[in-house]
C-alpha cells in the first residue's frame, strides 16, 4: 500500500480537510479543499452562510479590538462578570473563554456558555429547582447496554490519574445511564466516558453535569458526519485522543462559539493538530503514526487554537475571493 488519507469533515462543514501519509517515502501532506455546494438544499445553505456571516463578524471585532486576543484572561475577570447581580454578559464570557477558563470557574462558565443558565439572574432559583427535580426524576439504573460503563470508567480513571474527593465513578454511572435511559434510540458506546470526563470534572452538580453532557452529545449526533481517522477525532469531539486537561481547554475555545458553531470549526482544529503533529511522523511508520494519532501528547492548546483559526481565516479569505470573481 503506498500511503494512507485521513479525511477530516463535518456534514455543516463547507470544508474537507485531509492528511495524506506516504509509507513509501515518509512523507505527509496535508491538504484543504472547498466543498461549498451549489447544490446543497435551501436549509442547509442558509445555516452555513449565516455561520460564515458570523464568523467574518467574529474577525472583524478581533481586528477591532486588539485587547481580545491579549492573552490569558484572570480569575478576578471571570468572577466579576459572574458575581453580576441582574444580568449575566454572555458575550463578554464568550470573549474571554477563547482564551482559555481557569479551573475554578470553567464549570460556572460553561453553564452559560451552553445556555443551560439563563443570563437573567432573577431566574436562577427557579431554573436550577426545575433542573433539579427533572434530574431526581430521571431513571439512572444501567440498563444492559450501560452496565458496560463500570468497565470503561475503571479503564478511563487509571488512564487519567485525576484524584477527586467526588464519587467521581457513581456520577460517570448516573449521569450516562439517565442519558441513555433518556435517549432509547441513542446506544451506549464507550467514548461516553470520554464525553463525559470534562463535565464531571469541572462541574460541581450532578444535575448540571448531566445537562451539559445530554447537550454535547445531541450535537454531535445531528451534526457530525464520520470519516476515516477523523471518525473519532471528530465523533468525540478529540476527548478519546487529547488528555483531560487538554480537552478541556480545547471546549473552552469551542464553548466560546455560540450556536454550537464549534461543529464548523472543528476540523480545522483537527488539521492544526495534524500540522503540529507533522514534523513529527516524517520518521514514523504508518501503524505508529495512528498509535499517536489515537493517543496524543500534552500539546500547547493556545497554539492550536491559534493555528485552527489561522486556517480557518485563509479558506474564509480564499472564499470571499472566489465569490468576487
Amino acid at each position: 500500500m503506498s500511503g494512507s488519507t485521513y479525511l477530516i469533515s463535518s456534514s455543516s462543514s463547507e470544508t474537507t480537510a485531509a492528511l495524506h501519509y506516504n509509507s513509501n517515502h515518509h512523507h505527509v501532506h496535508y491538504h484543504l479543499s472547498n466543498n461549498s455546494s451549489n447544490n446543497s438544499s435551501p436549509s442547509s445553505s442558509t445555516s452555513s452562510s449565516t455561520r460564515r456571516f458570523n464568523y467574518r463578524q467574529q474577525l472583524q471585532q478581533q481586528q477591532d479590538d486588539p485587547a481580545a486576543d491579549s492573552g490569558a484572561i484572570t480569575v478576578e475577570e471571570y468572577k466579576e462578570i459572574l458575581s453580576a447581580e441582574v444580568w449575566i454578559e454572555i458575550p463578554k464570557l464568550r470573549e474571554y473563554a477563547r482564551h482559555g477558563i481557569p479551573r475554578e470557574v470553567r464549570g460556572e462558565t460553561w453553564l452559560y456558555l451552553f445556555g443551560i443558565q439563563d443570563a437573567d439572574r432573577s431566574k436562577e432559583v427557579s431554573t436550577q429547582k426545575q433542573r433539579i427535580q427533572d434530574f431526581e426524576q430521571m431513571d439512572k439504573e444501567p440498563s444492559e447496554s450501560t452496565k458496560r460503563v463500570r468497565g470503561e470508567i475503571s479503564r478511563y480513571m487509571r488512564k487519567t490519574h485525576i484524584e477527586s474527593s467526588r464519587d467521581i465513578p457513581r456520577l460517570f454511572e448516573e449521569i450516562i445511564s439517565a442519558y441513555c435511559n433518556q435517549n432509547h434510540q441513542v446506544e451506549y458506546y464507550p467514548a461516553m466516558v470520554n464525553l463525559c470526563a470534562p463535565f464531571v470534572y469541572s462541574i460541581k452538580r450532578e444535575w448540571d453535569a448531566y445537562l451539559c453532557f445530554e447537550k454535547m452529545v445531541n450535537t454531535l449526533e445531528e451534526e457530525v458526519n464520520i470519516k476515516e481517522w477523523a471518525a473519532s477525532a471528530l465523533q468525540f469531539v478529540l476527548s478519546r485522543e487529547l488528555t483531560l486537561e487538554n480537552t478541556m481547554r480545547l471546549w473552552d475555545t469551542y464553548f466560546s462559539i455560540p450556536d454550537a458553531g464549534w461543529i464548523d470549526l472543528h476540523p480545522y482544529f483537527c488539521l492544526a493538530i495534524l500540522k503540529h503533529m507533522k514534523e513529527g511522523f516524517e520518521d514514523l511508520e504508518e501503524s505508529e503514526i495512528r498509535t499517536t494519532l489515537m493517543r496524543l501528547p500534552a500539546l500547547d492548546i493556545d497554539q492550536i487554537v491559534n493555528e485552527a483559526f489561522n486556517i480557518r481565516h485563509e479558506i474564509l479569505v480564499r472564499q470571499i475571493s472566489d465569490d468576487s470573481l
